[in-house]
């Protein structure tokens, strides 16, 4: 299977090129911050924004994946421009779509978010609310079959935000776990690995055509829960250190993931598991994986 990937150099991207360059024709389109050149696919240079670059690309692709689609209009000036045919679009969003503070899981077919949030996060969402609009219009113009996929929060090698990573550093290079003690927010993490073999599934895949998917377990997390696990994954000795929210942000502790109740949103994988067979492990494994993963790079 031919399939361009626009982004990939980072960390969602980069393990969904690194487990399909195994078995397909990639072509990866980035600013080309990293080379992907070791995993033997094909590197184009270029801002995703570049008309003129997409116009003077040719070559027919069974799928486009989408990375870092950001902005309105990212989309359209692919399309628009593109000279070779596409069979199939799968653009990746996020759950973040979905309108905030409804009770209970939220599925596919969840109202958007309307509001203007603020900040970077509001502009996030609103960019990949009207991402998915505009991935519909302009495929139904040309007649490309479209998929979406929604994760929940990834984490995994290769995350280069400062989520589980900070821990797993002042552990290694530490030898202390913070121990936040009174957060009540709840999440639902997703292994990278496992959300790339999501899109794999999708691939040329008629059931997934004109369909969106959460991709998340069911599993709801809780800053203990990440806490007891990571801790678990640990071989060097560390010593946790109680504390309060209050008192890690006073610290500089990273609190990534919701601390309290009335922050934490919840969404259905289902859809996904039933129709095409997305599955998860556990947390204790993967953070098993990623604190491996992240040992060497801290020197451990």
């Amino acid at each position: 299977m031919k399939i361009l990937v626009i982004g990939g150099s980072y960390f969602f991207g980069r393990v969904f090129v690194m487990q399909a360059a195994k078995e397909h024709d990639i072509t990866v389109v980035n600013r080309g911050t990293y080379s992907l050149a070791g995993l033997g696919v094909a590197e184009k240079k270029s801002d995703r924004r570049d008309e003129a670059f997409w116009k003077s690309c040719r070559d027919d692709y069974d799928t486009i994946v989408d990375f870092c689609a950001y902005e309105k209009g990212d989309i359209a000036k692919v399309l628009r421009n593109l000279e070779g045919s596409v069979r199939q679009y799968i653009l990746i969003s996020t759950v973040d779509v979905y309108e905030r503070g409804l009770p209970g899981r939220k599925g596919e077919d969840t109202p958007f978010e309307t509001r203007s949030l603020p900040g970077e996060a509001g502009a996030y969402i609103a960019g990949k609310v009207a991402l998915e609009q505009e991935l519909l219009e302009e495929c139904a113009r040309k007649g490309i079959e479209t998929t979406v996929l929604r994760p929940a929060v990834l984490y995994g090698p290769y995350n280069y935000a400062p989520r589980e990573s900070a821990y797993i550093q002042l552990m290694v290079q530490n030898h202390v776990l913070p121990r936040v003690t009174d957060a009540s927010g709840s999440f639902q993490f997703v292994y990278v690995k496992d959300a790339a073999e999501a899109v794999l599934k999708c691939l040329l895949n008629p059931k997934a055509y004109g369909q969106a998917y959460n991709v998340c377990p069911e599993e709801t997390v809780t800053y203990k829960l990440f806490l007891d696990a990571l801790g678990k994954a640990a071989d060097v000795e560390f010593t946790e250190i109680p504390m309060t929210v209050s008192q890690a942000l006073q610290q500089g502790v990273p609190l990534p993931f919701p601390v309290a109740e009335e922050e934490s949103e919840l969404y259905s994988g289902e859809k996904g598991r039933k129709e095409l067979g997305f599955s998860y492990i556990s947390l204790e494994e993967g953070m098993g994986r990623t604190y491996r993963a992240f040992k060497g790079v801290y020197g451990g």
